[in-house]
Formats: C-alpha cells, sequence, structure tokens
C-alpha cells in the first residue's frame, strides 16, 4: 500500500507538469500500478535448467570505453540559427541512447523549418544520428549524414546496448518538466523495436536477467559511481507497460545470494543492429561524407539547408556545452557463448553480462564514472570485472 500511495504522490507531482494533458498513462500502465506486488516465484529445479558458461580474463577479446553524454534537464532537442543556418540539436540522452533513438529522431524532425521533399544534413552517424536520417528519409527527405566515424566505431558501438530509457536521462529536479516528452519518446521508441524482433541476425531480441543482491532490492541505489545525482523513475512511475516487472525468486534458487529477481530485459545486437540501420540508410539513398566539424561555423559550409545535431558528447567540444557531463562506462567483450539465452547481474560485485551474440558483454559500475571523460582503457577494471563474475559463475554452477 506504500508503495503504491509513493507513486501515486510521484504521478501527481508529474501530472502537474503536463503529463496527464498530453495522453498520460495508458489504460495498462493505470492497471499496472493498481495491480499488486507479485509474490516470489518458487525455482523449480530442472525447468528451464540454466546453461553453464565460460569466464575468465583470457577469453577476453575486446574492451572499450562509452562515453554517455548526460544533461540534467534531458537531451537537448531544440532549434536554433548558427552561422545563419537552421540547426536542429538531438543529443545528450544519457544512457538512453539507443533504447529513446526513434522517439527522439520524431521529436528533433518535427522541428526541422522546410517541409520535405528536400535536402537535409545530420551531424554524427552513431545511435541517434542514424535513426534520425533513416526516419527522415521516411518522411521524404534526401539525407546526407557527416561524421568523422561510422559504426563499429563511433561511441555508441560500444553501448551496453540493452532496453534502458531513463538511464541517466534527467536528473530527479528537472524530472518533470522532461516527463511529457520522455514519454513521447519512450512509446515511439519501443513501439519500433517490436517491429525488429524476429528479423536474420536477431538485432533485437528478449532475454533473461537474473539480478542479485545481498539487500532487498528497494535498499539497493541505481547506480554505483559516488556524486551522482537522483534521477527520476520513470519508467517504473509512467511506463510500466513498456518494461516487463521482475519477478522475485523464493529460497531454494541455485544463485549465489539471498535476494534475487528474474526479468525480461530487450537486448540490441549492437552490431547486428548497426549493420541494419546502415543498409537500408544507404539502399534508400542516403550518402555518408567523412567530415569533422570543429566549431559552430562548420554548420554553414555545409550544402544542405538545414542540419540535425547529433553529435551525441562530441556536442561539448563542438559548441562549448557545458551542461554535458561525461559517464564514463567500460567495457570487456568474451568470447561469444551461442545458444546461451540469460545474463546475470550482480550489485554488491558491480558487475553485469549480457548474452549479446557477437560475445558476452561484461560491464562494471566504476565509483568515479560520474563527470569521468576519460577515453584511456584501463584493463585492471575490466580483468577485475571478469574474475568477480567468474566467481559468480562457478558459484552458481559448482
Amino acid at each position: 500500500m506504500d508503495a503504491q500511495l509513493g507513486r501515486r504522490s510521484l504521478l501527481k507531482g508529474l501530472g502537474g507538469a503536463g503529463l496527464l494533458a498530453s495522453g498520460g498513462l495508458s489504460p495498462l500502465a493505470h492497471a499496472m500500478m493498481g495491480a499488486p506486488a507479485q509474490a516470489p516465484r518458487p525455482w523449480v529445479p530442472g525447468f528451464g535448467a540454466l546453461q553453464p558458461f565460460s569466464v575468465s580474463p583470457d577469453r577476453i577479446i575486446a574492451m572499450n570505453v562509452c562515453t554517455r553524454p548526460f544533461r540534467a534537464q534531458g537531451p537537448r532537442i531544440a532549434l536554433e540559427t548558427l552561422a545563419g543556418k537552421p540547426v536542429v540539436h538531438n543529443y545528450g540522452h544519457g544512457g538512453s541512447g539507443w533504447s529513446l533513438s526513434w522517439g527522439s529522431a520524431a521529436e528533433a524532425l518535427a522541428l526541422v523549418p522546410q517541409a520535405p521533399p528536400g535536402a537535409l544534413a545530420v551531424v554524427g552517424c552513431g545511435a541517434i544520428g542514424l535513426t534520425t536520417a533513416l526516419l527522415a528519409q521516411r518522411q521524404g527527405y534526401a539525407v546526407t549524414i557527416y561524421a568523422k566515424e561510422r559504426p563499429p566505431y563511433v561511441r555508441s558501438s560500444y553501448a551496453t546496448g540493452v532496453w534502458s530509457p531513463d538511464s541517466r536521462i534527467a536528473t530527479a529536479e528537472h524530472g518533470p518538466a522532461f516527463a511529457d516528452q520522455w514519454l513521447r519518446m519512450a512509446r515511439a521508441s519501443h513501439r519500433r523495436f517490436q517491429t525488429l524482433l524476429g528479423l536474420p541476425g536477431h538485432p533485437i531480441e528478449y532475454t533473461t536477467m537474473f539480478e542479485m543482491a545481498e539487500t532487498p532490492f528497494s535498499e539497493v541505489g541505481a547506480h554505483g559511481s559516488r556524486d551522482e545525482p537522483a534521477y527520476p523513475h520513470y519508467s517504473r512511475d509512467l511506463a510500466p507497460e513498456l518494461s516487463p516487472t521482475p519477478v522475485s525468486l523464493a529460497e531454494g534458487h541455485p544463485f549465489p545470494a539471498p535476494f534475487v529477481r528474474e526479468r525480461r530485459l530487450m537486448l540490441f545486437n549492437i552490431s547486428a543492429y548497426s549493420r541494419l540501420l546502415l543498409a537500408d540508410f544507404e539502399r534508400r539513398g542516403g550518402r555518408i561524407v567523412t567530415a569533422e566539424l570543429s566549431g559552430p561555423e562548420d554548420f554553414a559550409r555545409l550544402d544542405e539547408p538545414t542540419v540535425i545535431n547529433c553529435t551525441g558528447y562530441g556536442a561539448r567540444a563542438l559548441l562549448g556545452d557545458e551542461s554535458l557531463t561525461p559517464v564514463r562506462g567500460q567495457t570487456a567483450k568474451l568470447m561469444p557463448e551461442p545458444g546461451l539465452n540469460y545474463g546475470l547481474r550482480s550489485r554488491e560485485a558491480k558487475v553485469s553480462v549480457y548474452p549479446r551474440r557477437d560475445g558476452l558483454l561484461v560491464q562494471t559500475a566504476g565509483e568515479n564514472d560520474f563527470g569521468d571523460g576519460s577515453e584511456a582503457l584501463r584493463p585492471e577494471e575490466s580483468i577485475g570485472a571478469v574474475e568477480r563474475l567468474s566467481s559468480l559463475v562457478s558459484a552458481l554452477h559448482g
């Protein structure tokens, strides 16, 4: 009862920001808000047997750093004139770039002053840039992407690749003001991802995650980095229908932790998904021009009459945008494990593993990641994370 009252109080506050006026919660979300908490599900030995998998530092095939572009106010989606040219900004999505990409593209394109058909420039070829360019093509624009790099060498190619639409997307202070737009973006993106299930290469699929903790999950913080601000829980409080509710497991499960919950998680196999987006863009006649912009005046040098700026954390240097805060994330990729259909997360060990088809993706949460813009690899972090994960897997499978 207390949890339900807490959620309703938050919704009341968000409603004051105009959320309910824009459509608000779906009927399914309302039903989920009022539903009683699920009882712990018993673990049935032998049912859905967990496939063992190998974890050790010598199976690491890659280490990468991804800098998340966080803005306290939420993503910058706005039109301004720079060097005499209309520029629509679409950057600053924190840890939610892949998840909100389609909805964010729609929000940005709604600000383009020229109606299609016509030429349009997109700067940046990451998660946001590619989806913005594709959606622009579907609206009738002839699109050219200008970018220094393209997948798999852009920052977003090194992301974890899971459905996380409210991961470091805004601060709790700014949460109510951004709630309307977030809900539109999350719903539009989620609808689009459902159309990509079951395709060759499995660019989008669902997997099962088992989350472990030494204390009840209500007592566990959302992020491991020190000095981070509080974040709004948009998914839980505004759109629970977009993220399957985790189910706690009763005693008798095989996991090496007293508190365990199981959740279904949408997974982006970024290698296959990026190739799909690039192929779709090029098949529709899109061009990619290798170029590096060094300042706002460079927008005026592009041939197209309107530019959409999707440079992510690069906008900090390009525009001098000090509102962007870097949040460092380092991952290790292990050799693929064909057939593995679940992942693990331990809050105390600060390590997660996701069963991506291009390799097991191991992520660790650093205590000083917030505000750290270093892109230098720290091998000891990934090796330590893999060793902690190896201990968990050994305890799980004996």
